[in-house]
C-alpha cells in the first residue's frame, strides 16, 4: 500500500500554502520527515494523500543574522544548526541542545521545525528556544504574523497551528545573548539534559537557561525545563527569585524551591517518574545555571 498518493515540492511559501489548502484528500508538510516517515512505515499514522516538500523554498532554509535577531528558517536541519558560527556565537543553548537531538544520520536529516511541530514539551531545541525567548514566524492563508514561541503549545503533542493552513516558516532569536553589551553587563546561555546511559536517549529532563550578568548580579534571566508542564516549561517564579539578586548558594535554594512549586512533573513510564524527576532536577539545573554564570565571567 503507497504510503502517500501526491508529492509537491513548491518553491516559495505562497506555493507551499496553496498546495497545502487545496489538496484533495489528506495533507502533511514535510521536511526532514524522520518521525513521520516512520510513523507512516510502522502503521502509526494513517496514509496521506498529498505530502508537501518544504525543503525547497529558499526562506525556509536561511540561517542568517537580521538587524538585532538570528533568523533560522523552519526547514534548516539540526545538524546545520548545531555546527553554524552564527548559532554558536549567538545562541550557545540551541548549540548545545542540537548536537544532543538523536544520532548524527537523524541530525543530518531532521529539521528544527518538524522538532518544534510535535509540539513535545521536552524536545530539546524546544527547551532551549523557550530559554532564548523566540519568536516563531508562521504563514497562513490571511497571511504572515510573529507570534511568541510559547504560544505554539497547547498540551503534549498539540500545536496551536492549523495544519491544514498554516507553516512555521522559521524562529528569530534576539542575538544579544553573545554579545558584550557592556564592560560590566555579559550575557550567556546554556543546555544540559538528563537521560539513560544508553545509545541514543530521550532525556528524562533537560533544562536551558539565558542570563544576562552584571557583575555578581543577576541583571535577567529566562530558565526553562522539559518536561515541567504539559506545554514548554518557563520557570517563571524562579527567575523572579533570581532576577536583581546577587547569586549565591541561598538565592539559588530560594529559587530551586521556586521551581519544584511551580513545575509539574509527570510521570512516564517510558523515561521516569515525576518524584525522580523532582529528586533530580535540582543538580541539573544547578549544572546549566552554574556554567551559564561562569560563561557570562
Amino acid at each position: 500500500m503507497n504510503l502517500w498518493q501526491e508529492y509537491k515540492r513548491p518553491a516559495s511559501v505562497s506555493e507551499a500554502l496553496h498546495a497545502l489548502t487545496s489538496a484533495s484528500g489528506s495533507v502533511m508538510p514535510i521536511a526532514g520527515g524522520t518521525d513521520l516517515l516512520l510513523d507512516l512505515k510502522q502503521g502509526r499514522h494513517a496514509p496521506i494523500h498529498t505530502l508537501i516538500d518544504l525543503t525547497f523554498i529558499p526562506e525556509m532554509t536561511l540561517l542568517e543574522l537580521r538587524g538585532d535577531e538570528l533568523f533560522i528558517g523552519a526547514a534548516v536541519p539540526v545538524n546545520r544548526v548545531a555546527l553554524d558560527p552564527l548559532t554558536g556565537a549567538h545562541a550557545q543553548a540551541l548549540t548545545e541542545a542540537c548536537n544532543l537531538i538523536a544520532g548524527p544520520q537523524v541530525r543530518n536529516t531532521a529539521t528544527l521545525g518538524g522538532n518544534v511541530a510535535h509540539a513535545l514539551p521536552a524536545a530539546d531545541g524546544t527547551i532551549a528556544l523557550t530559554a532564548l525567548e523566540a519568536q516563531a514566524e508562521v504563514a497562513g492563508i490571511s497571511g504572515t504574523r510573529r507570534m511568541a514561541f510559547t504560544s505554539l503549545f497547547l498540551g503534549p503533542g498539540k500545536s496551536a497551528l492549523n495544519k491544514n493552513e498554516e507553516l512555521i516558516v522559521g524562529f528569530y532569536i534576539p542575538i544579544k545573548q553573545a554579545l558584550k553589551v557592556s564592560e560590566t553587563l555579559r550575557v550567556s546561555s546554556c543546555f544540559k539534559r538528563i537521560m539513560r546511559p544508553q545509545g541514543v536517549a530521550l532525556p528524562i529532563l533537560n533544562c536551558a537557561v539565558w542570563l544576562e550578568r552584571a557583575g555578581d548580579i543577576v541583571n535577567d534571566i529566562h530558565i526553562a525545563v522539559g518536561p515541567g508542564a504539559a506545554t514548554p516549561f518557563r520557570a517563571t517564579e524562579a527567575e523572579d527569585a533570581l532576577r536583581g539578586q546577587s547569586f549565591n548558594e541561598e538565592i539559588f535554594n530560594r529559587a530551586l524551591a521556586f521551581l519544584l512549586a511551580q513545575a509539574q512533573f509527570r510521570t512516564s513510564a517510558r523515561r521516569a517518574s515525576a518524584d525522580y524527576r523532582k529528586h533530580i532536577v535540582g543538580g541539573l539545573f544547578k549544572d546549566v545555571l552554574d556554567t551559564a554564570w561562569k560563561r557570562a565571567a
